[in-house]
């Protein structure tokens, strides 16, 4: 056997997330781990990678398989991880050159960030042959990107580049977490595609049941800390949905207790010829889009299509905002108010945002975090903010953890945190860029039903950008799709 638990459990801070814990990994098997958000199944993968150990039980490894962890994303990299978030963070226009190459990073020849002279630098040499990388590049279809900067990758292409990374190793066993979050319907079958055509690496992946790539005949099913299933896929009955009830009362609460952050204006956001451009790259243009007071709009596109950018001219954090013709609340941007007086008014969920937040804080000090619009709870609440803060935890089935620290929450878990925190100051405009990325689908229902109902009774100006049109509330009937940097059409449903 490569891999065995023998009656692991795993705590972290005093807190048991696997117990009772049995498994083994048989030769040449490909396993796909199921289950809710928060049962423990990225605990799981972190054990057999050895970044977590048991506190009871054994957990035994052929120590001749090489064991291979896929990061989420370029944070975890001495070098890339320093430019790779501030570009994510600050979205300079001027550095958007900043940063290694594909190439680079895939050949370890990234140099040092704030190095002054990149020549004066002695170039590492390739750890890799031009051979052995151009197989892997083929395989993931990165031909094309080799020579583009990090920094400039979409979600899905930067997911490509981090399993790129994990193959050139040569594993023999690969650890894949969630790798279909955040990737558009075309991302995701070819990446199913790529994992069934692995023939030289085991894998173990955690995933959702409808994205099970073919020759995946195992499945390991994770019910709060416990196999509760362990065995064939053809064998396995998939538990029922689980009904979520919003409870009505607590909506009340909030809508009585709830001040508007600001409520004079007609469009929330108008636009014209939008653009944005990195050196020669232009992101987007020939954006035209008005948003009025109200109005419930759908941002869609796949991956690289340029929604996050329009987003980021919207929210301030790209400066590109003030090369363009673009109104906020009836005002142009950049007439002297500043990006904190904007985002008074707007509430905000992003990846991004989630990736950089420190999650040593704990839950309900996050969630109340979005009254200032910080990145911490530097203020004292009033009794108002802390009841509205104590009824959003309520509301999205989170008070049990509200004194946990955000990193002992799954990540499903974390992103019903940062949906608290965006809703929990009542702003004028809700921008919500892909919430639903690591939800279960209980979870994913639920809060499309959560949603729904605080933009319709609290009549919220809502922008959802999503892959996925089941996603969407149903009080949306207005789209944007682009594609490429450019609008394809603006519709009403």
């Amino acid at each position: 056997m490569s891999v065995v638990f023998k009656n692991v459990e795993i705590s972290k801070n005093n807190f048991t997330i696997l117990s009772d814990f049995n498994f083994q990994l048989e030769k040449n098997e490909n396993v796909v781990v199921l289950g809710e958000s928060g049962s423990g199944k990225s605990t799981f993968l972190d054990a057999i990678a050895g970044f977590v150990f048991p506190t009871k039980g054994k957990i035994e490894k052929d120590k001749s398989k090489k064991i291979v962890s896929v990061n989420r994303d370029y944070s975890f990299h001495r070098l890339v991880g320093p430019v790779y978030q501030y570009y994510q963070q600050r979205f300079n226009s001027q550095d958007a050159e900043l940063g290694p190459t594909v190439y680079e990073v895939l050949q370890n020849q990234v140099v040092p960030v704030g190095t002054v002279n990149e020549n004066s630098v002695e170039a590492k040499p390739p750890l890799y042959t031009e051979e052995w990388l151009s197989a892997i590049v083929q395989k993931l279809k990165l031909e094309h990107l080799l020579h583009q900067k990090i920094t400039s990758l979409s979600n899905g292409e930067t997911r490509r580049t981090l399993i790129a990374n994990a193959l050139l190793k040569k594993p023999d066993i690969l650890l894949l977490d969630n790798p279909f979050t955040g990737l558009d319907i075309r991302s995701r079958a070819e990446l199913r595609l790529l994992l069934s055509d692995f023939t030289e690496t085991q894998i173990i992946l955690v995933a959702n049941a409808h994205d099970i790539p073919e020759k995946f005949e195992k499945v390991l099913f994770i019910e709060n800390g416990k196999v509760s299933f362990s065995g064939k896929l053809a064998d396995f009955v998939p538990k029922p949905k689980k009904t979520y009830c919003i409870d009505t009362e607590i909506l009340k609460k909030i809508e009585l207790l709830s001040i508007p952050q600001f409520d004079n204006f007609e469009t929330a956001i108008k636009i014209n010829d939008g653009h944005v451009k990195y050196g020669s790259k232009l992101v987007l243009q020939d954006i035209n889009w008005e948003v009025k007071k109200g109005e419930k709009w759908a941002l869609m596109g796949p991956n690289g299509s340029g929604k996050s950018s329009l987003l980021l001219l919207i929210t301030g954090d790209n400066p590109q905002c003030y090369q363009n013709q673009l109104y906020l609340f009836d005002q142009k941007r950049g007439s002297g108010e500043s990006i904190w007086d904007l985002k008074k008014k707007m509430g905000f969920v992003s990846p991004e945002l989630h990736l950089y937040f420190n999650k040593n804080s704990t839950v309900w000090k996050v969630v109340a975090s979005g009254f200032f619009d910080s990145a911490g709870l530097f203020q004292k609440l009033t009794e108002q903010q802390l009841e509205l803060t104590q009824l959003y935890l309520k509301l999205v089935n989170l008070a049990e953890v509200k004194d946990r620290k955000l990193n002992q929450l799954s990540f499903g878990q974390q992103r019903l945190v940062f949906l608290a925190r965006a809703l929990v100051k009542n702003p004028a405009l809700l921008i919500l860029d892909e919430p639903c990325q690591g939800l279960d689908y209980n979870q994913m229902v639920f809060f499309r039903t959560v949603l729904n109902e605080i933009a319709v009774h609290q009549n919220k100006t809502l922008v959802f950008v999503t892959h996925y049109k089941n996603e969407i509330p149903v009080c949306v009937n207005n789209r944007l799709n682009l594609s490429e940097g450019k609008e394809l059409k603006s519709d009403t449903e």
